[in-house]
């Protein structure tokens, strides 16, 4: 069976094909700067890489030039859209709606479209996807998997806030959690990987989003992020926490409108707000040329990740491994040694040669002598949805 993933964010469109369930790539790509100057689009298989820089001024035109590559006479890998058995597509925010993969329904779309306030950069786009996808792909089903579902599991005592109760019972107000597809993936490859079966697991996520997961026998049990996408670690451009009470500094006292905050909060803090850069690449580079705003923005990211490894140590009762996965988590040494420096106490030692060595296979970094043990998985969110689209058809 032929399974398309996609993930359409605000700007790209990112995508593979799968055959399942053998689980074999048959081509993947990206979509980028959808509606800019210098859109492009990236495209492999086995034998060719392509890109192309061209006019994409909409998602359903990236859509479009999507399924012309796929069905191409010369590197194409199907000859006809109803080889498409069924679309996944990733689905930032499914709210309290939606535990588990789903086959997408209009009254799926409706509840898709309600959750726009919850994650504004990411929903909107999602359901554009998912209707573009409906026609190109007609006679495919259209299956949701949600970020959020990983984590429904989260129990009361974790995903509460200590508001008035009506702010949850009626309006739905709690912890979500995100990246759930990531967290999920990385912690069962994890457990097959290491002989010792772990059952407490922390899962470091850290892209241009950021977020870690307490896990323990498969479950999430807590998470970084919670009502929206927003809270938590340091990341790109989004501020991770910060104290409430500065909203409200910035609205009464220093003039700015909500929206104005929003914006703030969500484009213009984070790595982006204390240097200048939101590329973590062009940061080390900076901080390796004594840049001193952008080494202290990298010792701010780590310390605020070792905060949440002590946590959820606590929450878990110990913690038999660390997993570092997604762009950052996996390519940058520099940000996994801070995170893991200083932290003998509770059994975490690195081996910082290990650390060094660059791969995209799943291994491990920690010394002989580590009570814990430290592993880089490279995630795999696309083949996460095409097993979850398979197994719900």
């Amino acid at each position: 069976m032929q399974i398309l993933v996609l993930n359409s964010g605000s700007s790209s469109i990112k995508f593979q094909v799968f055959t399942m369930p053998e689980a074999v790539v048959k081509c993947s790509g990206l979509v980028e700067r959808i509606g800019l100057e210098n859109a492009k689009i990236t495209y492999k298989t086995d034998t060719d890489k392509i890109e192309n820089e061209t006019d994409i001024p909409g998602h359903t035109e990236g859509l479009q030039l999507i399924s012309q590559y796929l069905m191409d006479q010369k590197i194409g890998v199907i000859k006809d859209a109803s080889e498409i058995k069924a679309v996944g597509h990733r689905v930032v925010h499914g709210g309290s709606a939606f535990a588990k993969t789903v086959k997408i329904t209009q009254e799926v779309k409706n509840k898709i479209k309600e959750l726009f306030t919850l994650a504004p950069l990411h929903n909107p786009a999602n359901l554009e996807g998912i209707e573009i996808a409906e026609t190109i792909f007609s006679g495919a089903d259209q299956i949701a998997v949600f970020d959020t579902a990983f984590h429904q599991t989260i129990p009361v005592k974790a995903h509460k806030y200590a508001i008035p109760n009506k702010l949850l019972n009626e309006h739905d107000i709690r912890l979500y959690g995100f990246h759930g597809t990531s967290h999920k993936y990385v912690a069962e490859k994890v457990t097959d990987f290491l002989t010792t079966n772990p059952q407490k697991i922390i899962t470091i996520h850290l892209g241009n989003g950021c977020s870690m997961t307490a896990i323990k026998d498969g479950v999430s049990i807590d998470h970084t992020l919670g009502f929206a996408p927003m809270n938590g670690l340091i990341m790109g451009t989004r501020s991770g926490d910060v104290d409430p009470a500065i909203i409200f500094y910035l609205v009464e006292t220093l003039g700015y409108t909500i929206e104005e905050v929003n914006a703030l909060l969500q484009k213009e803090s984070g790595m982006l707000g204390l240097t200048g850069y939101s590329d973590l690449r062009d940061i080390e580079q900076q901080a390796a040329n004594g840049n001193k705003e952008c080494q202290l923005a990298l010792e701010m990211n780590a310390y605020r990740i070792q905060k949440f490894i002590g946590a959820y140590t606590a929450v878990l009762n110990g913690v038999d491994a660390i997993v570092f996965t997604a762009g950052i988590g996996e390519n940058s040494s520099l940000i996994r040694e801070l995170v893991c420096k200083n932290l003998d106490y509770l059994g975490i030692e690195m081996d910082i040669e290990k650390n060094q060595i660059k791969s995209n296979q799943i291994r491990k970094i920690h010394t002989t002598n580590s009570k814990v043990k430290i592993v880089i998985v490279p995630t795999n969110e696309e083949l996460e949805i095409a097993k979850q689209a398979f197994e719900i058809l």
